[in-house]
């Protein structure tokens, strides 16, 4: 659903309904990348950071536990990333309708064939679904806020967490023999969260990284370099 605030007080209701049906965010995504690739400087594991209009911090959140990380554009190609033989892939969080990504999600699943461990935050977390034949939808009530409580199926602990998302991966439409639900919406049940089988890739729909907001899942920057090889 669409919607639109006018100072108008004769619009033409049949005029603004089809504009406000046709309107799609666009390719924001590419609005808000960066323009060139930058390196954050550590001796630990090599991180490859696809910024889809990535939040500073999960940079800065590896390049603190020593991860050197490198900070590609959008629509770098996956061969580029891959070229660089990075121990882990980072997909960042963005904005927009994830099935406005086409291009992205192409090279996502290029990412997801290979062997290379990969942690998805928000945005990257959903166009990862959709790479491998998954689904998303807009949902009724976005989530917004820092509050927004998140259970890991695994073990039954609840965490709080931020987000900021009006887009969510439908779980109906996962091929169990491709990934599986790891975090769910306490409130409303939506997923939080995927595990892809047999591969060593988790992603999640809510920000570990927020600064400011909670912490309790930052955890999963340590699991990730866990998955790399590391020793946090």
């Amino acid at each position: 659903m669409n919607g639109m605030i006018t100072v108008n007080e004769n619009y033409d209701l049949d005029t603004i309904i089809p504009q406000l049906k046709a309107y799609t965010t666009g390719k924001v995504v590419e609005k808000v990348t960066c323009r060139e690739k930058e390196i954050l400087k550590g001796d630990g594991p090599k991180v490859a950071l696809l910024d889809l209009g990535a939040k500073r911090n999960i940079a800065r959140s590896l390049n603190e536990r020593g991860c050197e990380v490198t900070i590609y554009p959008a629509l770098t190609p996956a061969e580029e990333i891959l070229e660089a033989n990075p121990d882990g892939i980072m997909l960042s969080n963005g904005p927009g309708d994830p099935k406005e990504c086409t291009s992205i999600i192409k090279e996502i699943k290029k990412l997801y064939d290979s062997e290379v461990p990969i942690f998805a935050i928000c945005l990257g977390h959903q166009l990862m679904a959709l790479a491998t034949g998954g689904d998303t939808h807009k949902m009724k009530y976005g989530h917004r806020g820092g509050n927004h409580p998140v259970k890991d199926l695994a073990t039954g602990r609840v965490y709080i967490s931020s987000q900021n998302h009006g887009y969510v991966v439908d779980t109906d439409t996962l091929d169990p023999k491709v990934a599986k639900p790891a975090f769910v919406n306490v409130n409303d049940g939506t997923n939080e969260g995927l595990e892809y089988v047999g591969k060593n890739i988790f992603t999640v729909q809510f920000h570990p990284e927020a600064c400011p907001g909670p912490q309790d899942s930052s955890y999963l920057f340590d699991r990730f370099i866990q998955m790399m090889g590391g020793n946090q």
